[in-house]
């Protein structure tokens, strides 16, 4: 029976351990350095900092005269930054994760195993999880490393009827303009036949977009 017992508590303890923390196997040296300075760090002082970093977050320029205005004789200007920066960081790392993915349970536990202060959880989560949460991820968004995304795309079909070397041609051939989101145009010309492969792939690329969608491993479940 103690065999069965201990059997048991190893299979749930191995399920636990599967589940990956927000902040990826390897924790962030931004992190790690907080785990001291957040214990001498006061928790009025602590939730205005918190209140720059949300800022921060949703695209608003905070300034070191801000940070500076935080200081006391006991919270100098480096324990301020070094926690700064580690909860900036560990926020980047939770709001990587879809809000359905990333239990509020989960994330109080991953805090606790970073050895964050339990008086501070509460504040962190309420980043994650609360109100602003939408602005936050449409700043982010809106801010991505991403190349330009297609405005509008013009062609037309030439027919050449002759050049300097043949006095009759009548090769169609067709000439494409592309306008990015940022304003820069291009123009090209292609052949009719590499048009129709050009076509072809585009039409190809879509049909597989439509069947990854439909696999259930890119569908998050609760």
């Amino acid at each position: 029976m103690s065999i069965i017992q201990v059997m048991g508590s190893g299979s749930k303890a191995s399920s636990a351990s599967e589940r990956m923390p927000f902040v990826g196997a390897r924790v962030p040296l931004e992190i790690k350095a907080i785990i001291k300075p957040l214990s001498k760090l006061e928790k009025g002082t602590f939730q205005n900092l918190l209140k720059l970093i949300v800022s921060a977050l949703e695209g608003k320029c905070v300034g070191y005269k801000q940070l500076k205005q935080l200081e006391t004789s006991s919270q100098n200007e480096e324990l301020l930054t070094v926690v700064y920066t580690g909860i900036y960081t560990l926020l980047k790392c939770a709001l990587k994760q879809p809000p359905v993915s990333l239990k509020v349970e989960h994330f109080k536990e991953d805090l606790q195993d970073l050895q964050i202060p339990e008086e501070c959880h509460a504040d962190i989560a309420s980043v994650v999880f609360g109100n602003r949460r939408a602005k936050i991820d449409k700043c982010v968004l809106a801010n991505r490393p991403r190349l330009p995304s297609l405005d509008l795309l013009r062609w037309r079909v030439d027919v050449a009827i002759s050049t300097s070397v043949l006095n009759r041609v009548l090769e169609p051939t067709v000439l494409m303009e592309m306008t990015l989101h940022n304003g820069r145009v291009f123009t090209f010309e292609v052949s009719v036949h590499k048009f129709h492969e050009l076509r072809y792939s585009v039409a190809y690329v879509l049909k597989e977009m439509e069947e990854l969608e439909k696999r259930s491993i890119l569908k998050i479940q609760d």
